[in-house]
């Protein structure tokens, strides 16, 4: 992997940590850290060194999301130059941002800290599992600057986390969700302190990374396929996906393992 210019990249544990780093601004996303973040999470496909990935913001922040002066600003220019085309491509790409993460094979946990707001708040719900604080505060709050909750994907992924009616409130006022209510309505698996979030989410990452890498990849793939398969059709493809993952030699390890009363040691094949 090619070592990113636009937020920090580090790889321990075989898990890689994405780091949104502008912390005097709250870490928001420009048109370069959209595309940018794009290839990497593209790349990780051919990664295998990589098994699992840990998304956060530098500064006590998450992501602001969309930087007011570097995209907001271009965006109204466009609007007001009737270029609707050139608006077109930029929610492509930040929609193709989403896709990226889901297509990732890897497990993605999102360590969120103070402000995850806008498109900060989509990449958390788009990652696979979600460490917050007490005191952040996310906020889908497109309606605030005019725009509807239909962004990234938002209409679509946010019910299935928090079910429908909660994720309508979120997105028609745009208020911001304290920690403690994004925890109780399922948006967070956990609460950590402040000060352990960043290695309560390494540590969380470090035990998938130690897990099946195949079956984690099929687990994460099939949890985004199955969304739109009724359940007979869905039992039908888990089948086939299981059955791939019984041709691959951690299944076997983990065979001659509890046959030796042993702990299996997953190699990722």
């Amino acid at each position: 992997m090619i070592a990113p210019r636009h937020f920090g990249w580090s790889v321990a544990d075989r898990v890689a940590t994405i780091t949104l780093d502008r912390p005097e601004r709250k870490n928001p996303l420009t048109f370069e850290s959209y595309a940018e973040l794009n290839g990497t999470f593209g790349r990780l496909r051919e990664t295998p060194e990589v098994r699992a990935v840990v998304l956060t913001g530098a500064g006590g922040n998450f992501s602001s999301g969309g930087d007011v002066h570097e995209i907001i600003g271009p965006l109204v220019r466009m609007k007001e130059g009737n270029r609707f085309d050139e608006l077109l491509a930029f929610t492509r790409l930040t929609g193709a941002l989403v896709k990226a993460m889901r297509a990732c094979p890897q497990p993605i946990v999102a360590a969120v800290d103070g402000v995850c707001a806008g498109a900060g708040a989509i990449m958390a719900m788009a990652s696979d599992l979600r460490v917050g604080t007490a005191r952040s505060k996310v906020a889908f709050l497109f309606v605030r600057v005019g725009l509807s909750g239909a962004d990234m994907g938002a209409c679509a992924i946010l019910p299935r986390i928090i079910g429908h009616g909660r994720a309508s409130e979120l997105l028609f006022t745009g208020r911001f969700m304290s920690g403690e209510e994004a925890e109780r309505w399922g948006f967070y698996n956990r609460l950590s302190e402040p000060a352990a979030l960043a290695g309560d989410a390494h540590e969380l990452a470090a035990e998938l990374a130690r897990g099946p890498t195949v079956a984690h990849a099929t687990t994460k793939r099939m949890l985004h396929e199955e969304w739109s398969m009724p359940v007979d059709q869905a039992i039908d493809a888990e089948a086939e996906a299981q059955a791939r993952c019984m041709e691959t030699g951690d299944f076997a390890r983990a065979y001659r393992a509890f046959a030796a009363r042993a702990t299996p040691v997953f190699e990722g094949d």
